[in-house]
């Protein structure tokens, strides 16, 4: 692929904080439920029907209120703008240091490999904490619509609070290495897919400079669904792991080795697949807006002397 002008750490951080935080505003209902189903244990139960995405979201909304939905938006909030910051930034980072010496051409290779290190890099040193208290807030079953109702977990500050006083520091990063191959293969696969489907479609269509912003969605919902369907027990694990408390003298491999164990004997293998309706659902569409709403916001700010620059993700991509 030609080589282009790189992106500044200053249009990275505006056009992907606020890509992200549109996408959090939009699908943070989605996780709640995705979390949740992850976390039953209601097929282990003889008899007992396990509960479907939507009858999920209704539970949690009648019980709990509508705002219960939104339980953990906090931490996403907070780590929304250095999350997107980081994955655009290492991103065109890793891509310009893999790409051609002679050439300065990027492969498809080249973006997956850059994608990869992207999404490991923004699980060690964001995704996973705000995980960690995004999943604790989730978990907690009280009603946000009663004020009597105080749970063990107030707000993602308190949160992080209570974590580091019980269980200590390290906690907020229990299963950072399943998280950082989720976060790895989710970012490989859809800067891989976006790019090259984006590529695609503007060589089929020279009339446009650039695509228009329903095209940018479209290309994020099919590159942002690729990457839960390739990682689902992965996320299932972490989910588990992230939730429980620390066991005195386990390993994380332990960890691991039981919480799986326990999902294969007791909640049979389509266990490592729960919640993947509501995570493609709000992945794919959540992609969608922040791919989106990157491209426009970026090329909005190329136009300002001072943050000038090009978007991550061009068309000679």
């Amino acid at each position: 692929m030609p080589p282009k002008k790189k992106t500044t750490p200053a249009i990275n951080l505006i056009a992907g904080g606020t890509a992200g935080l549109c996408e959090a505003l939009c699908c943070h209902p989605l996780d709640t439920i995705k979390v949740r189903m992850q976390l039953s244990t209601r097929t282990a139960l003889p008899g007992v029907r396990k509960m479907g995405f939507f009858a999920t979201g209704v539970n949690i909304a009648r019980k709990e209120s509508v705002f219960g939905l939104y339980k953990g938006l906090g931490a996403v909030i907070t780590g929304i703008v250095p999350k997107m910051a980081i994955r655009f930034s290492s991103f065109e980072f890793f891509k310009n240091a893999l790409a051609d010496k002679t050439t300065n051409k990027t492969t498809p290779t080249s973006i997956f490999f850059a994608g990869t290190a992207a999404g490991t890099a923004e699980a060690i040193l964001v995704v996973t904490p705000t995980d960690v208290i995004k999943i604790r807030l989730q978990a907690q079953h009280h009603s946000m619509a009663d004020p009597l109702d105080v749970p063990k977990y107030r707000n993602a500050a308190h949160a992080a609070f209570t974590i580091v006083r019980e269980e200590g520091i390290s906690a907020l990063y229990r299963g950072v290495i399943l998280t950082s191959l989720r976060q790895a293969t989710n970012q490989a696969v859809n800067f891989t897919a976006y790019t090259e489907i984006k590529a695609y479609l503007q060589s089929i269509q020279p009339q446009y400079k650039e695509l228009p912003s329903y095209q940018h969605m479209v290309i994020g919902l099919i590159s942002g669904a690729l990457g839960p369907l390739s990682n689902a027990p992965i996320d299932t694990i972490k989910t588990r792991m992230q939730k429980e408390l620390a066991i005195e003298g386990e390993s994380a491999f332990g960890r691991v080795s039981r919480i799986s164990k326990h999902l294969m004997q007791r909640e049979g293998f389509f266990a490592f697949y729960k919640g993947i309706t509501p995570r493609v659902m709000r992945v794919a569409p959540g992609q969608a807006v922040t791919f989106a709403v990157y491209e426009q916001v970026s090329r909005s700010l190329e136009q300002v002397p001072l943050l000038n620059g090009n978007s991550v993700l061009t068309a000679e991509d």
